[in-house]
């Protein structure tokens, strides 16, 4: 796939122009896509950003929400255009699967609500966090039922293909979902996003295994990397077990699962 790269030319929204919808889970899984977010914004198009849990289980969900909203506006996205609905909906943080026809539920009415949406970024289904898998789903089987996949992109946070125990993999695309789209970032706004990661007091903890990575992803390799998505992929596994949630025990794959079966006897809206 050739590169193009990601300039660094700014441009203010049009109001009335095609909008972009970034879906995440957690309170700075928003790391995954900031070169996609920005480029959007760069390119005049409106971003909606949309989380769906509280992000309780490692931090107070106003501190957390407040840091995503810092850098998401540093970004370019407006205040307006972030919604945090995990405690609205009341999903707690790791019990997406608890929560998926009420998550749906509400999906299907802002795709309702939005009719301006035009290109919508999800997170990978790739055996890393359970919520995200969730989150990949719902939104897949949703988008299906009204024709929408030729616009869906999945972006990578993290997955334990070929690893063991505690490693994982950064930002690595899965082979098993198909060819990767690999955008090149300019060497200012890789520099800015790795300083981006640092946002996030909070989440210390995690950042502390996640930074180093993260560096290395910017310096080393400087590119988004997106792929399709491909609904047949939700029967599967991501890839070979065990994935990551079942070896660190947040939950295992008939669970989730099961989890997404109501999904596929929803009547398209």
């Amino acid at each position: 796939m050739p590169f193009f790269f990601i300039s660094s030319t700014s441009m203010l929204t049009d109001a009335g122009a095609p909008v972009a919808l970034f879906l995440f889970a957690h309170q700075d899984d928003e790391f995954g896509v900031f070169a996609r977010i920005e480029q959007e914004v760069r390119a005049g198009r409106r971003v909606n950003c949309v989380f769906v849990t509280d992000g309780s289980a490692t931090a107070e969900p106003d501190r957390r929400d407040a840091e995503s909203q810092i850098v998401l506006q540093r970004l370019g996205v407006p205040s307006h255009d972030i919604h945090f609905i995990g405690r609205l909906l009341a999903i707690g943080d790791g019990q997406l699967h608890r929560h998926t026809d009420v998550l749906a539920d509400w999906l299907d009415r802002f795709l309702d609500a939005n009719p301006a949406l035009d290109t919508y970024f999800v997170p990978a289904w790739e055996g890393g966090h359970p919520d995200h898998d969730l989150l990949h789903a719902v939104a897949v089987e949703l988008l299906m039922a009204r024709d929408n996949l030729a616009n869906v992109w999945q972006y990578p946070l993290y997955n334990g293909r070929n690893c063991s125990g505690p490693l994982f993999r950064l930002q690595s695309p899965l082979p098993e979902n198909g060819p990767v789209n690999r955008q090149a970032i300019d060497w200012h706004d890789r520099l800015r996003y790795i300083r981006l990661c640092l946002a996030y007091p909070s989440q210390w903890r995690t950042w502390i295994g996640l930074f180093p990575f993260v560096c290395l992803h910017y310096l080393c390799d400087g590119v988004q990397q997106l792929q399709r998505v491909n609904r047949a992929r939700l029967t599967q596994p991501p890839h070979a077990r065990p994935l990551y949630y079942e070896r660190r025990a947040f939950l295992d794959w008939p669970t989730l699962r099961a989890a997404l079966e109501p999904l596929r006897s929803r009547k398209p809206r």
